[in-house]
């Protein structure tokens, strides 16, 4: 492993081993619940969380398999799926939607059963944006809405999504526990010193959970691998949106220079047909003068009354 990363102090909470060990183990479930309390309740409505088996296998043998970076409950059974996105997918919202049903049909019971079910909340923290519209709108917080009311219609279904590349408050500007949480998630691993504006019990476990020359050997082996992943993915997606950039540009550069070529051949060729048209008809014109001038000038008529009536000069009726 040598002396790789060593200028990092603090793991990357975006590498699947740094969120994992912050969220998603037993010994770190206050970081947890002071994040799940800081963005959905801003109190301290949940008290202690159960971690459930992340990976799931539905009755059906048809039917795919999910993998959630964190899955658990609170002491009211209500369920929590919490996933770090690195990269934007296609289909993303389709995704979350996907997974939701999960902790919902596993809900069901044997025998008489009334269809009560407990809470379900699917968060998404996205190193990615997917509404360019508005860059203050980060925080999106989606619920079943009756349309006609504009009220909630169910309110046991939420999903939430926290585009973290518009979140760019300073330290100064924070001010709620939710502003420090997407601090911490945006800078922990290019910080060297923990901010004043952190000092508290809970960041005080997470600081230390995060820092990475107290890793036992395990722990160093698992951050590592992670982090290689996370540089070769981040590599491989910024190699593709490179060579997507330059083929858009060729390309638009190339279509750019047709179009122009094609606009200039039709407005030459528009301006050449009339300026040919107009000489055309000067020509005729000119033509058309000269045979009734001669005409006039062999029926006798004065070389001024004919000058005046063509539009020739005397020297031009003179000569013929």
């Amino acid at each position: 492993m040598g002396t790789e990363g060593i200028q990092d102090k603090y793991v990357n909470p975006y590498t699947d081993f740094g969120f994992k060990l912050l969220f998603g183990t037993a010994m770190n479930k206050e970081l947890l619940i002071s994040f799940l309390n800081a963005l959905l309740f801003k109190e301290e409505t949940v008290k202690d969380v159960t971690y459930l088996n992340a990976e799931h296998l539905d009755t059906q043998e048809y039917d795919r398999r999910a993998v959630f970076d964190v899955y658990c409950e609170n002491e009211k059974g209500e369920k929590f799926l919490v996933e770090m996105q690195r990269g934007e997918q296609q289909f993303f919202k389709d995704r979350s939607v996907y997974y939701a049903t999960f902790p919902i049909r596993e809900q069901s019971q044997r025998g008489k059963w009334d269809y009560e079910l407990k809470a379900v909340y699917i968060i998404g923290i996205l190193n990615f944006t997917f509404n360019d519209t508005d860059e203050d709108y980060f925080h999106h917080e989606v619920k079943l809405v009756d349309l006609y009311t504009h009220k909630v219609f169910y309110d046991k279904l939420t999903f939430i999504y926290l585009e973290m590349p518009k979140f760019n408050k300073k330290e100064d500007e924070l001010e709620s526990m939710f502003d420090k949480w997407l601090f911490v998630l945006r800078n922990l691993s290019s910080l060297f010193e923990r901010p004043r504006a952190l000092q508290n019990r809970v960041f005080d476990r997470l600081f230390e959970a995060a820092e990475i020359a107290k890793f036992n050997p395990k722990e160093l082996g698992g951050h590592w691998d992670s982090l290689k992943n996370f540089r070769d993915w981040y590599s491989v997606m910024s190699t593709q949106l490179k060579k997507g950039r330059e083929e858009g540009l060729k390309e638009g550069l190339e279509k750019g220079l047709q179009e122009g070529l094609e606009k200039g051949l039709q407005k030459g060729l528009e301006k050449g047909l009339q300026k040919g048209l107009q000489e055309g008809l000067e020509k005729g014109r000119k033509e058309e003068c000269f045979k009734n001038a001669k005409k006039m000038k062999q029926a006798g008529i004065a070389s001024d009354v004919i000058a005046q009536v063509t539009g020739l000069s005397m020297g031009e009726i003179a000569s013929l």
